[in-house]
């Protein structure tokens, strides 16, 4: 997903051709294009080819050039390169350094709209893959003010819930995900997740049957499996 995320914002479209047919060569291009003055476009160019094999240093270094190096007048476009900055991080496994790319797109002040909110949610699984769980829960806060309709940003918001204990919030916020997503799998896998922390068993078996049904083949439906055999075999343990 990441990587169709920023193929989307390539620079321009014959760098987004460039990295489909060859994004090594891709990469080598850009670099030439940046030696010949191509600025913050072929740093872009660049990272989104490096994003493209999967390495997430580089790519994540591109963008940040590419940001250093917008024009005043591109300050919109610098905010959107630091975003890029931090998920291609994030993807490798640099949380600290992705909080760091998105506290620079948030201190530009340029995002605005949806965009607002679903940083919020890129810095929010920094903070958590950083292990900053009050941190994470006030960008999450946030983020379901500024874009209450994404359902992603209630379903992390649920889990994040769980994961401190507070059972209530869990309950109330994936109930909000599964009214905006009520097919998704991994809305079901987290309710199943809130229910047997809420010590009931059997409507978290109805919810991760759904998201096996729901998503079959998907992440989400094989964690859902693995819970479901789990159940059954505690079902099944002989009583001591």
């Amino acid at each position: 997903m990441l990587i169709l995320f920023l193929l989307a914002q390539a620079a321009e479209p014959t760098c987004t051709d460039q990295i489909t047919a060859d994004p090594v060569r891709a990469a080598e291009q850009a670099q030439a294009w940046h030696a010949r003055g191509g600025g913050a476009l072929a740093r872009q160019c660049a990272g989104l080819a490096y994003v493209a094999q999967e390495r997430w240093t580089e790519a994540a270094t591109a963008f940040e050039q590419a940001a250093r190096e917008a024009r005043t007048d591109e300050k919109p476009a610098a905010a959107n390169l630091w975003v890029q900055a931090g998920n291609a991080r994030l993807a490798g496994a640099d949380a600290r350094g992705a909080i760091a790319a998105f506290d620079k797109a948030l201190v530009s002040g340029t995002l605005s709209g949806a965009a607002s909110g679903e940083i919020r949610l890129d810095r929010a699984r920094a903070n958590v893959a950083a292990g900053d769980m009050a941190a994470a829960r006030d960008d999450l806060n946030e983020a379901v003010r500024r874009v209450p309709e994404d359902p992603l940003a209630w379903l992390l918001s649920a889990s994040l819930a769980r994961r401190m204990g507070d059972l209530d919030r869990a309950q109330a916020d994936i109930a909000e995900a599964a009214k905006r997503s009520p097919d998704d799998g991994s809305v079901a896998l987290e309710a199943g997740r809130i229910a047997l922390a809420a010590g009931a068993p059997a409507a978290a078996r109805v919810a991760f049957e759904s998201a096996v049904r729901s998503q079959s083949g998907g992440e989400a439906a094989r964690a859902a499996q693995a819970e479901l055999d789990r159940l059954g075999k505690e079902a099944a343990a002989p009583l001591r």
